[in-house]
């Protein structure tokens, strides 16, 4: 069988892996720097791009060539990049684009260090961005401007769990010339594969539930292979590139490698010279949460569904917001994409504010207090002084923040014993 005729949950146990000389069942760590060239001709055209192969584990690595290859299957993409962080990815993807002068779209509800690397530090560069309200793709549209280079969005929103109509989205950026990068970090590719909807460019954190056990630091892209880069809007792949000899991106690079153009700037401008590159060990790591991502998936979902569902009949909580639920503000548009779950994130507020807030979390059982998600473990936050202190009140409540929300993102604990901890803390609380 062809690897396209299996079926996700059989990719995320084969995908990107070819038995080596050692026979080695799992896939092996190579914990080296760089790598023998055969000959002088052989190390120019590796360095010229005119064969691919290893040169130094910044560049690329056996055992992180594996986990690439894996995400872009299991993302139905044509090539992925990894990263040592999720942060660093999605800079690394915003410069491979743009440069001093030039702006992207964003939508206003994201990560809290999303919207701070947005807001704050890309435009000392020269790169604007431009918020915009993602339950409205006119707003999208309303912003671009002629030297705008990409739209961006989550799939859902961090930490307010609004659903992006990515279809809606990827239909502005395409009448307009211009690709749509999307966060999927919250719905992974075994709830949506944003690129059957549109997206040319895909960012997961690896952090979360794609390592899923909270033990290593990642983030990876996933290049769809299909954006049109000599339309005119992107003249760092249009124009001659000086740092390779007059290369032109969009239009040089020979067959098969030209779909991948995106992807090959990615990782020989900016990975090649920021550095950011994920350990062999990180990968490795990586790659055993993705062999079980389908199953487990499948638990965050079933027990955020009932999680969600007990909090929104709590008479001590005061709103729940999750897209599984029936008159959750984005369940009809959710339910139109999501047909695996609804994802393993619950926020809600307790009646009593922000001060009930911080009682319930200072004295839960069972969950971790941290600033992560995707964990096998139950963990609780508080965004707005924590993973969003960075944010002005006022720009906390245009992305929907408000003081008084608590952050679940739901492990894999029996849902009667999570429940049980919920209604303990809520007890106390009030």
């Amino acid at each position: 069988m062809s690897p396209e005729a299996y079926h996700f949950d059989t990719l995320a146990l084969h995908a990107g892996q070819s038995v080596d000389a050692t026979q080695s069942r799992g896939v092996p760590v190579y914990r080296t720097t760089s790598y023998l060239f055969k000959n002088t001709e052989h190390a120019a055209n590796l360095f010229a791009l005119k064969e691919l192969g290893n040169i130094y584990t910044r560049l690329m690595n056996p055992t992180t060539d594996v986990l690439e290859q894996r995400v872009a299957q299991l993302e139905g993409g044509a090539a992925s990049v990894a990263f040592s962080s999720g942060t660093s990815a999605i800079f690394s993807t915003v410069v491979t684009l743009a440069e001093a002068g030039d702006d992207i779209v964003s939508a206003t509800n994201l990560y809290g260090g999303t919207y701070t690397q947005f807001e704050a530090i890309l435009p000392k560069l020269g790169i604007r961005v431009q918020f915009v309200d993602a339950k409205d793709p006119g707003s999208f549209e309303r912003a671009i401007g002629p030297r705008t280079r990409a739209l961006y969005i989550e799939t859902i929103g961090n930490p307010v769990l609004d659903f992006t109509d990515v279809q809606a989205v990827a239909r502005v950026a395409h009448d307009h010339g211009l690709p749509l990068i999307v966060d999927g970090t919250f719905t992974t590719p075994y709830l949506l594969r944003s690129i059957e909807h549109g997206a040319d460019i895909v960012i997961n954190s690896l952090t979360k539930w794609m390592g899923g056990h909270g033990s290593a630091i990642g983030g990876i892209v996933t290049d769809a292979g299909r954006f049109d880069w000599n339309g005119g809007r992107h003249p760092l792949f249009s124009e001659p590139d000086a740092n390779y000899h007059g290369l032109r991106w969009a239009t040089d690079l020979p067959e098969p490698l030209a779909p991948l153009a995106f992807a090959l700037r990615l990782r020989t401008v900016p990975l090649r010279n920021l550095g950011a590159c994920v350990s062999p060990d990180n990968s490795w790591i990586f790659l055993q949460g993705l062999e079980t991502l389908p199953v487990r998936m499948a638990r965050h979902c079933a027990n955020a569904q009932r999680v969600a569902e007990h909090l929104a009949a709590h008479p001590q909580v005061a709103w729940v917001r999750y897209p599984g639920l029936k008159d959750d503000p984005s369940y009809a548009l959710a339910s139109r994409y999501l047909h695996n779950g609804f994802g393993g994130m619950v926020v809600f507020g307790v009646k009593g504010g922000y001060e009930a807030a911080v009682r319930l979390i200072d004295r839960i059982e069972l969950f971790s207090h941290l600033a992560n998600v995707g964990d096998a473990k139950s963990l609780i936050l508080h965004p707005a002084s924590t993973s969003h202190s960075q944010l002005t009140e006022e720009q906390q409540r245009a992305s929907g923040l408000t003081p008084d929300l608590i952050r679940l993102s739901i492990g894999l604990e029996y849902p009667d014993d999570i429940i049980t901890a919920l209604d303990e803390a809520l007890a106390t609380a009030g």
